[in-house]
């Protein structure tokens, strides 16, 4: 497999401008994701002004934005202000507040506005069904599960996703992002379950050529990347000083 041969969807998640402009010219980047802790890293402080920048720079394909607001009243607010911006915009609300009531109200609200949806920071199949719920028979929204982060907990993320992909099967509205991976065989894995969006950051689609290679091949590249590294690094052992000892 290579990765021209990924039926996955690849996002690129992150918030660099200058990053975003080069993959912006990338064939296989099928759409963007950022949220308010990358912008934030990266050093943005002009929420929409930086957002109106990476809507000029990506062209039609998708983009999420996140809301904000930890207000039910506010985030509706947020989220319409957001879609406004452009017809490929999705907006980002968080599966619950930070006190952990779930927004399902909101996405209700938002839905039956037309806004296009992309719930974010979900990790359990309870959370996931409910979500379905609030969007089915809307406009074209995403799900994004976590798995990376509930690896992070210990628990394999794969029976997760599975059923999550079987539980938005009758809902071709919806769409199942892979949130916050953290190797390249994420990318396989979700290619090979059905997933239909994966995010990627810059650091982890700099390996995707990795992806297919053969791997006696890439054995002896390691080999000579350790020993053209020592070399470099001009190191050198005083055998005959050990052999004195």
């Amino acid at each position: 497999m290579s990765p021209t041969d990924l039926r996955v969807k690849i996002f690129a998640d992150g918030a660099d401008l200058e990053s975003i402009a080069r993959l912006a010219e990338d064939p296989i980047i099928a759409g963007f994701t950022t949220n308010p802790t990358l912008m934030r890293a990266a050093g943005v402080t002009d929420y929409e002004g930086f957002s109106r920048s990476v809507l000029e720079l990506i062209g039609t394909r998708p983009i999420s934005f996140e809301v904000f607001s930890d207000n039910f009243d506010e985030m509706r607010a947020q989220a319409r202000h957001i879609a406004s911006w452009g017809p490929n915009v999705f907006v980002k609300v968080p599966v619950t507040d930070t006190a952990g009531r779930s927004t399902e109200e909101v996405q209700r609200d938002l839905v039956a506005d037309g806004v296009q949806l992309n719930v974010t920071a979900v990790m359990t199949l309870t959370q996931v069904a409910r979500i379905v719920d609030c969007l089915a028979g809307g406009p074209p929204s995403f799900l994004s599960v976590f798995a990376g982060r509930i690896a992070d907990a210990g628990v394999d993320p794969i029976p997760t996703m599975v059923a999550s992909v079987a539980a938005i099967a009758d809902h071709p509205e919806i769409e199942l992002i892979w949130a916050s991976p953290r190797e390249v065989l994420n990318i396989v894995q979700a290619n090979d379950i059905g997933c239909q969006v994966i995010t990627v950051t810059p650091d982890l689609l700099k390996k995707l050529g990795s992806v297919g290679r053969d791997l006696d091949e890439f054995s002896l590249d390691t080999v000579r990347m350790f020993h053209r590294d020592a070399q470099s690094a001009g190191y050198q052992l005083d055998l005959a000083a050990g052999a004195d000892r």
